[in-house]
């Protein structure tokens, strides 16, 4: 097995569950030690450290990186992986829902990157990995706020990589399409008829069915690890071609 992130430290925010637990067990094969900064850490798998963390919290974010660099010496890797859904057009969500949700999937990520800088500017494999969205590059029905969010995480990704590319600093960001999650499966579960919603989600992909949380993960692995040395201020779509390909009807 390889082991490229051997002797590294990586940050995994909302890192117990979906994605977030994926990126976590991903990174952890390659060698790396993990940190997993979630709300519930909850028993992790054996050598993962957990820390309980709100993102939305400036002194929860500080307390958890202090953390993490007294048990393993410094931070080498952050994964904001950290956010909530949103569902609605801009009729449906009040201004508390807006500060709410941006506060977590936006400023959340500022509080972890900021928290964790000192100790990136140490360490020679410096990376930060946020997750964004396909609701960044393309336009969904009903995901207004949250499409604004991570709209906004891909313009701050670009802007991170410009400030610290001189400082060694690597930051990237990947953009999932619809991923076969647990939050995924609670909106299911909420529809008239889970079933034809689930078939509506698969056909609206490309490649016809939902991203696995493991694909979402590989993406991130290598944004992370060192052959990704030269890859600063961009973007990794995974949604099987919804971003950027246009195709004819099923049998046309």
């Amino acid at each position: 097995m390889s082991q490229e992130l051997n002797h590294l430290t990586a940050v995994v925010t909302g890192g117990a569950s979906g994605i977030g637990a994926a990126i976590a067990a991903k990174l952890q094969s390659l060698g790396a030690r993990v940190a997993v900064l979630d709300l519930f850490p909850g028993e992790l798998p054996a050598g993962q450290l957990g820390f309980s963390c709100d993102v939305s919290n400036d002194e929860s974010v500080k307390a958890a990186i202090t953390g993490t660099v007294e048990a393993f010496g410094g931070v080498d890797i952050v994964i904001n992986n950290a956010g909530i859904g949103a569902i609605g057009t801009v009729e449906d969500n009040d201004d508390a829902e807006w500060a709410r949700v941006w506060d977590i999937n936006v400023v959340g990520m500022v509080r972890v990157s900021r928290a964790a800088l000192p100790h990136l500017r140490s360490s020679s494999s410096a990376a930060v990995v946020n997750i964004c969205s396909i609701a960044a590059t393309a336009g969904l029905p009903a995901r207004a706020l949250y499409s604004a969010t991570k709209g906004a995480v891909l313009s701050l990704t670009q802007a991170m990589a410009a400030d610290h590319l001189r400082e060694g600093i690597r930051v990237n960001c990947v953009n999932p399409g619809t991923a076969d999650t647990p939050w995924v499966g609670r909106l299911l579960d909420q529809a008239e008829d889970p079933a034809a919603e689930r078939a509506a989600l698969n056909a609206r992909q490309p490649h016809g069915r939902l991203v696995t949380a493991g694909e979402v993960a590989a993406a991130v692995a290598y944004l992370a690890g060192p052959g990704a040395g030269s890859t600063t201020g961009t973007s990794i779509a995974v949604d099987g071609g919804m971003q950027a390909l246009r195709l004819r009807p099923a049998g046309q």
